[in-house]
């Protein structure tokens, strides 16, 4: 009981860190990219295209390294020692890369983006939560701190930044350290059950799971719902703060808005293990994929930034539900051994898929019909495709099992 304590507060704090470090470099992105490095709508897009193909190449070996090495942590300290260099990376290679020239910048800040942050998150969040049935925890009540991180470092970004954009910057690698010390503190014990269960696990058995269709119908609902919601967030403060007298008052309130969101977020990630394991993964996918459908849809159909806030904080109900359903839908469906694969390959390598798609363009549509317009129909995308899902998932084979400890598995 002690040890699982212990073994929670510890990744909890890596979560926070972690993404106080993510949040700091990264929750203003598009703005630094417009602002700062004055690129247009396409040219952001461009941007997040490279940094998803960059991630999209790296979750599937981390989903297979991840999952042959069991709960050993080499993945947690390759991601660690990369973020200590987070910000001297954004301030004296990554922006003076982009301002002289746009591809060769996209190139190497998708290279390292993708690796610690963009990729990273997934093997993290797998590793978590692997670690949380083990140790008999809710992984959900531990990701929650994360969402803490997130909203403690935006409460202040949006104002550092009409400062100094390199303030974040040097905030997230100091950060990073903390999140460094972090980790070499975490000690995990494998059996030798353990230890030959990880082993076991082959490219064969890889392909049994691809060969099955209810993992490809998971698939075509991460397609069609949890990519466009990446698209949707990746120029959305370039529209919110257009809303406002100043940019720079935008900015300010969009950092305040994120960290309201988040703060939601945090307390709803604690709650959505009961709702999720209340009404059944699968009604949890659908019911995020309608809340997601309403949220794009309403921030193309509000007018002003009252109402346009008020779609946003519904992301803050979205996000935790859909989290905790993908994770236990899996979970209850398919091989736990390959828990890593599933997650990072099944459900982020598709985002990203979808989000190297989608982004250019969307980013083209920002340019030529406007973000009220582009949302609305990126609103009822998700809606039709969350309408399908309803008929091609899978329902749990029994009653959901709310310990994390304990899962169904089918060949």
């Amino acid at each position: 009981m002690r040890k699982s304590k212990s073994m929670y507060w510890k990744l909890s704090a890596y979560f926070f860190f972690f993404f106080f470090t993510w949040s700091a470099s990264y929750s203003l992105f598009s703005i630094w990219l417009g602002q700062e490095i004055s690129l247009n709508g396409a040219e952001t897009g461009v941007i997040f295209t490279v940094n998803a193909i960059f991630a999209l190449c790296m979750q599937p070996l981390y989903g297979y390294i991840s999952d042959k090495i069991g709960l050993k942590k080499h993945i947690l300290f390759l991601i660690s020692s990369l973020l200590l260099f987070v910000g001297p990376f954004y301030i004296f290679i990554y922006g003076p890369l982009l301002q002289y020239n746009v591809f060769l910048g996209a190139i190497v800040g998708g290279l390292y983006l993708g690796i610690s942050f963009l990729a990273g998150i997934g093997a993290i969040e797998s590793y978590v939560e692997k670690i949380s049935r083990k140790y008999d925890f809710e992984y959900g009540k531990s990701r929650m701190w994360g969402s803490l991180g997130w909203a403690a470092a935006t409460f202040f970004a949006g104002q550092l930044f009409n400062i100094n954009p390199n303030i974040n910057f040097w905030i997230a690698s100091v950060s990073a350290v903390i999140l460094f010390i972090i980790m070499m503190t975490i000690k995990v014990e494998m059996t030798d059950s353990e230890m030959e269960r990880a082993e076991s696990v082959n490219f064969k058995q890889i392909g049994y799971l691809f060969a099955n269709k209810h993992l490809w119908f998971f698939i075509l609902y991460v397609l069609g719902v949890t990519c466009i919601y990446n698209v949707y967030d990746q120029q959305f403060p370039n529209y919110f703060s257009s809303t406002f007298s100043t940019v720079a008052l935008g900015n300010q309130v969009y950092g305040y808005l994120n960290s309201l969101q988040v703060f939601l977020e945090a307390g709803i990630m604690f709650l959505a293990p009961f709702i999720v394991n209340k009404i059944g993964a699968k009604k949890g996918l659908i019911l995020a994929g309608f809340l997601m459908a309403f949220r794009i849809m309403g921030s193309g159909l509000v007018i002003g930034p009252y109402g346009i806030s008020a779609m946003k904080l519904i992301h803050a109900l979205e996000l935790p539900i859909m989290l905790i359903s993908v994770f236990k839908y899996l979970a209850a469906n398919f091989d736990t051994r390959l828990s890593s694969i599933l997650y990072l390959v099944g459900y982020q390598f598709t985002s990203q898929v979808g989000a190297s798609i989608f982004s250019p363009i969307a980013g083209m549509s920002y340019d030529i019909r406007g973000f009220a317009n582009t949302y609305v129909i990126m609103g009822v995308f998700v809606f039709a495709f969350t309408t399908i899902s309803i008929f091609t998932l899978k329902k749990e084979p029994k009653k959901l099992d709310p310990k994390p400890n304990k899962h169904i598995e089918t060949a």
